[in-house]
């Protein structure tokens, strides 16, 4: 997946037979990545596991801070500690938003011990407006080893995501097709 410009549209489509695995293209290339264990789904919900049938943004990006490097994007970028939560209970008033840790509600820790969120795009899924149940911290982010399935979003290898991350924008969109 090396090419020079920047990337304005991702397609992801599902792998034939293995509904957790999708076929990434950019620019004519195709790479396997990971999707939710719930396959894809035009109505998703909190926790099923799926990953939206939809056309999302790109909105910005979260770097683990041994990993930050000057500009690796054009995104907004910020940086992961262990601070750094994504909440991800639908009747909180910060639901599907980061929060600072420790947080009350049930969260995401983004500061986490694998290597999943060493790098991680945040997507415009139920961002604005936002939808009670709709679906929280759906991201593009780091697969694990094997293309294991993920909890809604889209993971690729960490290599290859980060080789992407600086023709990435705020112009580019990532669409889920079935």
């Amino acid at each position: 997946m090396a090419h020079s410009g920047l990337i304005r549209h991702i397609i992801v489509r599902p792998k034939p037979g293995n509904k957790s695995q999708g076929l990434l293209s950019i620019d004519g290339r195709v790479q396997v990545c990971a999707l939710g264990k719930g396959g894809i789904k035009a109505l998703k919900r909190e926790g099923d596991g799926a990953t939206p049938l939809a056309r999302m943004r790109l909105l910005s990006c979260y770097v683990r801070a041994e990993h930050l490097v000057s500009k690796a994007t054009l995104l907004p970028m910020g940086r992961i500690s262990s601070k750094l939560g994504w909440c991800e209970v639908p009747d909180d008033r910060n639901y599907n938003r980061p929060v600072a840790l420790p947080y009350r509600a049930s969260h995401e820790t983004m500061n986490r011990a694998d290597a999943l969120y060493d790098v991680v795009v945040v997507m415009d899924w139920n961002i604005t407006p936002r939808r009670r149940n709709g679906g929280s911290a759906i991201f593009f982010h780091v697969a694990r080893p094997g293309l294991t399935p993920t909890e809604g979003c889209v993971a690729l290898p960490g290599d290859v995501l980060r080789r992407l991350l600086p023709r990435l924008s705020a112009q580019t969109v990532l669409t889920v097709l079935r």
